[in-house]
């Protein structure tokens, strides 16, 4: 009897314990399961990769065929875009420049890498939907969604990071570019007036460091600097100006320290001569000038000494050939260096600004040659792809360009007006002593100059016309001496010394007065 019931309770142990071994025993995946899932998840990866390169492309293969072809056709048509972009770009370069700095424009493209961000995440979504990915096996498709997850991530992140950066350009082009100047052309002529602005601890107020008028054909690009002594004296406003009838017999003082960069900061200070314009003493010094040069000015632009620094390291430098020493610091400060001579030197922001900035051992006449000499390197090695680039660079430095009444619409015409001056020979004028003193100058001669000289330069792509307005050539004497009742300004860094009298300049001052190649003057320096 005992050996018949030990049989029967192995017997039921044995069908006890058996279902919970079928329970946790997993069966193996066949081979031809193992193949099927290899293939899903090919199938699945390749959706998902493709949708990135080819979007709407899985959709039209085995999903939603309209909305496939929608999204295939936008993305075509964006690299048709593109590809019309870098045509104009050969051809018309001055069109891509003044869309990236169009507001409009900006804004399309600010929203419009968000919508077209949003559209490939759905698409991505899809294609991870359509690889069916309950097919797959667990680890395969945990692997799946974290690659279509990944690809999701990285393209909202590029979507936001562009769109954020768009958005910050628009912000810097919209500050930098207000508008308010004159785009008319009365005689064929953009007359854009540079004034480089200086505000530092020992100055009252913002007042221009250096004043150049730029004088270029708008057919050709042939330009013609023109530049005016900080210093010079008794300055007269033409009849209309708020100036005129403060001023009526010009910008004089008892002391002699009433010059023609001192307009800006007395205007300034005076803002209700002015109550429509957003920059007093901006607009108080155009009216000066053009009445000094009898030109109409069209835009003006003022940088500060820190923006032009900014500007130079945002092109990437420029490069120089330097013939003599020149000290970093001097005056009220020590010299911490030197920028060595040398040919093809290059120069980044900080010694590019001290080449034009340093007055140790220099008179402001000197000053002068050095800063159209800058001013000549940036023109010739400014290119339409540097331009591109580095555009926010460029912008990110104008944020530091204390006024500029440039419009947006006009600033790709402006770029191209200026890669077309790198064909010419640039002309300049200085209207310094021999040629003018600033302590007594002749009004009617500098006007003379100025219109005997753009006929010239106008002559040069124009043989028909006649040089000069006179037929007389053009003149390059000196005015005559100054009274000792009215001597001279020596450049100082108040524009004068103490009482207001100051010795004459060096006869180096007299060397660059008038010149049909500022080149050759930068290279003789």
């Amino acid at each position: 009897m005992p050996s018949d019931r030990v049989p029967s309770e192995r017997s039921e142990a044995t069908s006890t314990a058996s279902p919970s071994r079928d329970r946790t025993r997993r069966r193996l995946p066949t081979a031809v399961e193992r193949s099927a899932d290899r293939v899903s998840l090919r199938r699945g990866v390749t959706g998902v990769l493709l949708t990135v390169v080819l979007p709407g492309s899985v959709q039209i293969a085995a999903g939603n065929k309209s909305v496939g072809r929608t999204a295939l056709r936008v993305w075509l048509g964006l690299w048709l875009l593109a590809a019309v972009a870098l045509v104009i770009g050969l051809v018309r370069r001055d069109v891509l420049v003044s869309l990236a700095a169009s507001g409009w424009f900006l804004v399309i493209v600010q929203y419009g890498v968000l919508v077209l961000g949003i559209a490939m995440s759905l698409l991505l979504i899809d294609a991870w939907r359509l690889g069916r990915p309950t097919d797959m096996a667990p680890r395969h498709r945990l692997g799946f969604v974290l690659l279509t997850f990944v690809l999701i991530g990285a393209v909202m992140t590029a979507s936001v990071v562009v769109s954020r950066t768009v958005a910050s350009h628009r912000a810097l082009v919209d500050h930098l570019f207000a508008g308010g100047g004159d785009s008319t052309t009365e005689t064929g002529r953009y007359n854009i007036l540079l004034l480089g602005a200086d505000a530092g601890d020992s100055r009252v107020g913002l007042r221009p460091d250096s004043i150049t008028v730029a004088s270029v054909a708008a057919d050709t690009g042939r330009t013609v600097l023109f530049s005016l002594p900080r210093n010079l004296e008794d300055v007269p406003f033409p009849d209309g100006s708020p100036m005129k009838q403060e001023f009526p017999d010009g910008f004089t003082c008892e002391n002699h320290e009433c010059m023609l960069n001192g307009i800006y900061t007395w205007a300034s200070e005076h803002p209700e001569l002015y109550p429509d314009a957003d920059d007093p003493g901006a607009q108080a010094t155009k009216e000066a000038v053009e009445n000094l040069l009898g030109l109409k000015i069209n835009y003006y632009a003022m940088v500060d000494l820190k923006g032009f620094e900014s500007l130079i390291d945002a092109v990437g430098g420029i490069r120089m050939d330097i013939n003599e020493r020149v000290p970093i610091g001097g005056g009220t400060s020590p010299i911490s260096g030197w920028i060595e001579p040398g040919e093809n030197v290059h120069l980044d922001g900080f010694h590019a600004l001290w080449f034009a900035r340093s007055r140790e051992g220099a008179s402001d006449y000197v000053r002068m040659e050095r800063q159209k000499c800058v001013m000549a390197a940036m023109l010739q090695q400014l290119d339409p792809v540097t331009v591109l680039t580095k555009f926010s660079d460029i912008a990110k430095a104008g944020e530091e360009i204390a006024v500029t009444d440039v419009p947006q619409s006009k600033t790709g015409g402006l770029v191209e007006l200026a890669m077309k001056a790198r064909d010419h020979k640039i002309s300049s004028v200085a209207f310094t002593p021999p040629l003018i003193y600033p302590g007594s100058p002749d009004f009617a001669k500098m006007r003379e100059v100025v219109a005997n000289r753009i006929a010239k330069s106008e002559a040069k792509d124009h043989p028909s016309a006649t040089p000069t307005p006179d037929g007389s050539p053009t003149p390059t004497e000196p005015s005559s001496p100054p009274t000792s009742a009215n001597p001279p300004s020596s450049p100082s860094d108040g524009g004068a010394t103490s009482g207001g009298i100051s010795s004459p300049p060096s006869a180096s001052s007299s060397q660059g007065n008038e010149s049909e190649d500022l080149d050759e003057v930068c290279r003789a320096r």
